[in-house]
């Protein structure tokens, strides 16, 4: 077994070179070869390898992480330490009260936030004993998208939210439930 250092490693094409300790050409490393987990490897992780012979020059195979830059070191001592005696338990400390869980928002609190008037009714609606109701445009539900998920989830990013609106106006346009 050859050891060495990750010197490059592409994670979404899953191969990387090693430069060996002894020195000389580095060597190919596909994610397959790998005996661990890909997230644990990045740039100057200390690797145990094969070196075969591949089609186009050095190939790593058995790849083993021996440890990853930035992970702490694990030092055993080399004398035992003293053991010294735990002091006898005192009385429980008492519990710390919690605050209560912030209420989870749902569509009956949202609607009043963002709705001009009042929460919309059946009489509002205009449902008819078929079930139908009115049709929004795709402008006037991404409105009211925008405006609903800005009151339910703040913290929101804009990116999330174009993310969560997109696919919500997509899938009312496959059911046919907005205007064109």
């Amino acid at each position: 077994m050859v050891t060495g250092k990750l010197v490059s490693f592409d994670e979404f094409r899953g191969y990387g070179f090693i430069a060996p300790d002894s020195g000389g050409e580095d060597v190919f490393m596909h994610v397959n070869d790998l005996d661990s987990d890909k997230r644990l490897i990045s740039i100057d992780t200390r690797v145990e390898f094969r070196v075969e012979n591949g089609g186009k020059g050095l190939k790593a195979s058995q790849v083993r992480v021996l440890d990853r830059p930035g992970a702490p070191k694990i030092t055993l001592p080399s004398q035992p330490s003293p053991v010294t005696p735990r002091p006898a338990p005192g009385p429980a400390p008492a519990p710390v009260p919690r605050p209560a869980p912030a209420p989870v928002p749902t569509p009956a609190s949202i609607a009043p936030a963002v709705s001009p008037g009042p929460a919309a009714t059946t009489t509002d609606r205009q449902v008819s004993d078929a079930g139908f109701c009115d049709v929004l445009s795709a402008g006037e539900l991404t409105q009211e998208i925008t405006e609903a998920l800005l009151a339910a989830v703040p913290t929101m990013t804009a990116e999330q939210l174009l993310g969560v609106r997109e696919c919500l106006v997509g899938l009312a346009r496959t059911h046919g439930w907005v205007e064109e």
